[in-house]
C-alpha cells in the first residue's frame, strides 16, 4: 500500500479511516498493537466478502501473511489457528511449531523454537546448554542414579517395587503408583516408534540416499515398520545374545558422541560458561527465550531414559550403572556442548540461515563422519526401543503379582536375571505401535504424543520417593527432595501439555485405559474376596473322611490340587468344599488347596503346610518373590515328594507305569474355580461395573492356566455364582 507520508502509521491513519472504502476494500476497524509497536487495519473486499488484516508499523520487514488450506489438513480447531496467527510473523514471536521434530535432537528443536539459527544469539545458546546440562545433573544423576537406586527391592528398582516396599505407609499409595506404571506402560507403546521412526528419517539427509528417499514418500515408513516387526519378533528367543551386540554398540555410539561433541567443542571453549546455572535461569525468563516456558519441553528430551534405566536396575545391576553413568554423561554433556560451539560458530552464516529442519547434531559432521552417525542413531533408536519393551514386560508381570493386572503366561527365555517374556504383552505392544506409525505415520507428529506420559510418571515416582525418605527417617530430606523435584518435574509437564492437542491426547488416553484396567481388576479382586467364606475343620474334615474311605465311588483321581487365592492357612475355602460335593463327589487320595502368595522380596522361593491332623488334606501357601516364574507343577511336584518323604502323605502306588519320574506320586488333577455374578446380588453400580470389566478382561487375556503353567496338564476350570450379599425375592401368594 502507497503512501506519501514518510511516517506508515500517520499515512495509514489518514487513508484508512474505518467505515470509508479504499481500493474495494471496506475498513471496519483500528486497533492500536502495543506488543507490535503498530496500528492493525480490519478491512473486507465488497466483492468477495475476504476480511484483510494491515499492519502499520516502522518495520522495515513489510512481509506478512497468513495462510490456510481449505478444508484444512491438519487443523486442530481455534488453537491451531492462534498457533499459526500468533506465535508467527514477529521478531518478538517467530517460533511456528515448538515441537517439532522432539525425538530427533534438542538442540534442533531448540533451534525450530527459536525461529531458526539466525535468530539464535549467545545469551540463548548458553542458556539452553545450562538448561540441559542441569537437567540431567538433576533429575538423572541425583534423582535417580543417586537417590532412588539407592532405595530398591532387593536389588530390584521401577515404580512397582518401590511401591511394594511403602505400601504398608497407606492404601492411598495405591493410585501414584498405579498412575505412574500406566504412564510408563503407555510411554512403552510410543517409544519404539519414535525412537526408529526418527533415526531411519536420518536416512534422508545422506546425499546418496536423498533422491531415492524423495521421490518414495512411504519408504521410510514401510522401513520403520519392517525393523519393529523383527524387533518384536526375536523377543520370543531370549535378548540375551542381542544384549551383548547391544552393549558394545551402546559404548560405541557414546563414545562417538563424546569425540565429535569435543572436536567441535574444541573450537570454542567458551561455551563451557554454560556450566554456571544463572545462564539457564535467566535464558528461560528472558526476551531471549522466544518459545517461554514451553523450551522445558525440549529441555526435558534430555531426561527421557532416566525412569527406563531405574526401573531395568535388576536387570542391569546398580554396579554396573554406577560404573557407566559417568562415562555416558560426559559423552552427552560433550556432544550437547559441542552442537552449541557450533550453532555460535555459524550463527551468522547465510547458508543456513532459512535451512528448514536444521539440525546441529548432523550439521555439525562431515558428510562422510554423516553416514557413521545416521547408522548409529538407527541402532540407537533399537536399543532404545529394547530398553522400553524389556521394562513393560517387568511392569506387567510386577503388576499381576500386585493383582492389578490378569494372570498372563510369562516366560523366561534366557539364563539373564530378570528377562523375561509375556507373549500377550509382546503382541500387544507390537499391534499398538503399529497403529501409531498408522495414525501419525512419522517422528514428527509421533513425537507430539512422546514424552507427556513420562512426565506423570517421573512425577509419580517422586511422590513415592519421599514417602518412602519421610518414614525412613529423614524428614527434612524429604521435604527438600519433594519440594525440588515435583517444581522441576511440573514445569516439564506443563511444558509437554503444550503439545496436547498436537498428540499429547493420545498418549494420556492410552494411559487412562491402562489405570482404568489396573483399577477395575483391583477393585473386582477385592469384591470377590469380600465374599469368601470358609468352613472350620470341625465341620468339614468328618465329611471327606468319609468320601475317602467310601469304596463305592471310584476315584476322580489320585491327587486334586485346587489353585485358589484365599491366604487362609486354618480353614478350608467354602468354594473348595462346594467343588469337591457338587454334582458327583470328587473322590481323591488326597484334597490340596494351594494358593500362591507374592513376597514384597523379589526371589523368595518357600513355602508351608496345614494338614489339619490328617494325610488326605493339605493347605499349602507357597511365597514366591515378584521375580519368580510361576512354575506351580513343579512346586507342587517338590511339595508332594517332601512330604512323601517325611511321611504325611501315603505313597500312592499304581499298577500302571507312569510317564513322570515320580513313582510314589500319583495322577494330579488341577481345578481352578471362576466366579460370575449373579443378577440377584446385592451390589453398588460401581462393584457391578468393576466386576464385569474384569470379567470381561480375563476372557481376552484368557485364564491364569498359563500363568500358572498349567497348560499341558489339561486343568478343570469350574464356575461358581458370585452372590455377594443377595437380595431376598418377595413371598410368592398361594392360591
Amino acid at each position: 500500500m502507497s503512501t506519501t507520508s514518510t511516517d506508515p502509521r500517520a499515512a495509514a491513519a489518514a487513508l484508512l479511516v474505518p467505515g470509508t472504502i479504499c481500493h474495494g476494500f471496506a475498513v471496519e476497524r483500528c486497533e492500536t498493537v502495543p506488543e507490535l509497536d503498530s496500528d492493525a487495519y480490519v478491512l473486507r473486499h465488497t466483492a468477495s466478502g475476504a476480511r484483510l488484516l494491515y499492519l502499520a508499523c516502522d518495520d522495515e520487514n513489510k512481509a506478512f501473511a497468513i495462510g490456510f488450506k481449505t478444508p484444512p489438513a491438519d487443523s486442530t480447531g481455534v488453537f491451531h489457528i492462534l498457533e499459526h496467527s500468533v506465535l508467527c510473523g514477529s521478531a518478538k514471536f517467530p517460533v511456528k511449531e515448538p515441537f517439532v521434530d522432539l525425538i530427533k535432537s534438542s538442540m534442533q528443536t531448540f533451534l525450530n523454537g527459536q525461529g531458526g539459527l539466525a535468530h539464535t544469539d549467545r545469551a540463548a545458546v548458553l542458556g539452553i546448554l545450562s538448561l540441559v546440562f542441569w537437567s540431567i545433573t538433576l533429575i538423572t544423576t541425583v534423582k535417580y542414579v543417586f537417590i532412588a537406586m539407592r532405595i530398591d527391592n532387593n536389588g530390584e528398582g521401577g515404580i512397582f517395587a518401590l511401591y511394594s516396599l511403602i505400601r504398608k505407609y497407606g492404601a492411598w499409595l495405591a493410585i501414584p503408583a498405579m498412575l505412574g506404571g500406566a504412564a510408563f506402560l503407555a510411554d512403552s507403546v510410543l517409544t519404539p516408534a519414535v525412537s526408529i521412526s526418527s533415526a531411519v528419517e536420518g536416512l534422508e539427509t545422506l546425499p546418496l540416499l536423498e533422491p531415492i528417499m524423495s521421490e518414495n514418500k512411504e519408504l521410510t515408513l514401510m522401513i520403520t515398520i519392517v525393523i519393529i516387526v523383527c524387533l518384536f519378533a526375536v523377543q520370543s528367543r531370549g535378548t540375551e545374545r542381542i544384549g551383548r551386540t547391544f552393549g558394545t554398540v551402546v559404548m560405541i555410539w557414546f563414545s562417538f558422541l563424546a569425540v565429535v561433541g569435543l572436536v567441535n567443542l574444541s573450537s570454542d571453549w567458551s561455551v563451557l560458561e554454560a556450566l554456571n546455572p544463572v545462564y539457564g535461569m535467566e535464558f528461560l525468563f528472558s526476551h531471549h527465550n522466544a518459545a517461554g516456558l514451553a523450551v522445558m519441553g525440549t529441555v526435558f528430551l534430555s531426561t527421557t531414559g532416566a525412569e527406563a534405566l531405574y526401573s531395568d536396575m535388576g536387570h542391569v545391576g546398580r554396579g554396573n550403572i554406577y560404573f557407566t553413568w559417568p562415562f555416558i554423561k560426559i559423552a552427552l554433556v560433550l556432544c550437547y556442548f559441542g552442537q552449541g560451539a557450533w550453532m555460535l560458530n555459524h550463527w551468522d552464516d547465510t547458508a543456513y540461515n532459512h535451512m528448514h529442519g536444521l539440525n546441529p547434531f548432523f550439521e555439525m559432521m562431515t558428510p562422510s563422519v554423516r553416514y557413521v552417525a545416521v547408522l548409529l542413531s538407527v541402532c540407537a533408536g533399537v536399543i532404545a526401543s529394547q530398553a522400553l519393551i524389556t521394562g513393560a514386560y517387568t511392569m506387567v508381570s510386577e503388576a499381576t503379582r500386585l493383582n492389578w493386572m490378569p494372570h498372563l503366561q510369562v516366560r523366561y527365555p534366557a539364563r539373564t536375571r530378570g528377562q523375561l517374556y509375556i507373549p500377550v504383552v509382546n503382541a500387544v505392544l507390537c499391534v499398538s505401535t503399529l497403529l501409531v506409525l498408522a495414525m501419525f505415520r512419522d517422528s514428527e507428529h509421533i513425537s507430539a504424543a512422546y514424552g507427556l506420559a513420562l512426565t506423570v510418571t517421573m512425577i509419580t515416582t517422586t511422590i513415592l520417593l519421599a514417602v518412602y525418605i519421610w518414614h525412613d527417617g529423614k524428614r527434612v530430606g524429604a521435604v527438600v527432595f519433594t519440594v525440588v523435584f515435583l517444581a522441576i518435574q511440573f514445569l516439564f509437564f506443563f511444558a509437554s501439555m503444550a503439545k496436547f492437542l498436537h498428540g499429547g491426547w493420545f498418549t494420556m488416553l492410552l494411559t487412562l485405559a491402562i489405570l482404568l484396567i489396573m483399577y477395575t481388576w483391583n477393585e473386582g479382586t477385592k469384591l470377590e474376596r469380600a465374599q469368601r467364606r470358609h468352613m472350620q475343620p470341625a465341620d468339614c474334615v468328618p465329611v471327606l473322611k468319609q468320601l475317602h474311605e467310601d469304596d463305592s465311588i471310584p476315584y476322580f483321581t489320585d491327587n486334586i490340587v485346587y489353585l485358589t487365592s484365599d491366604p487362609e492357612m486354618k480353614r478350608v475355602d467354602t468354594d473348595i468344599f462346594f467343588s469337591i460335593f457338587a454334582d458327583h463327589p470328587k473322590r481323591a487320595r488326597a484334597w490340596w488347596a494351594v494358593s500362591v502368595e507374592t513376597s514384597d522380596n523379589p526371589f523368595t522361593r518357600e513355602y508351608s503346610v496345614e494338614n489339619f491332623g490328617t494325610d488326605f488334606l493339605f493347605r499349602v501357601r507357597i511365597r514366591l518373590g515378584f521375580k519368580v516364574s510361576q512354575s506351580i507343577p513343579a512346586y507342587i511336584h517338590q511339595i508332594m515328594n517332601d512330604l512323601s518323604k517325611s511321611g504325611d502323605l501315603p505313597k500312592q502306588t499304581t499298577r500302571y507305569p507312569k510317564l513322570d519320574a515320580d513313582p510314589n506320586i500319583g495322577p494330579i488333577r488341577y481345578v481352578l474355580i471362576h466366579k460370575a455374578l449373579m443378577p440377584e446380588s446385592k451390589v453398588s453400580q460401581k462393584g457391578a461395573i468393576s466386576l464385569q470389566i474384569k470379567y470381561a478382561i480375563r476372557h481376552l487375556a484368557g485364564s491364569p492356566v498359563k500363568w500358572f503353567g498349567l497348560a499341558p496338564y489339561n486343568p478343570l476350570i469350574e464356575i461358581q455364582p458370585l452372590f455377594l450379599a443377595t437380595e431376598r425375592p418377595p413371598r410368592l401368594k398361594r392360591v
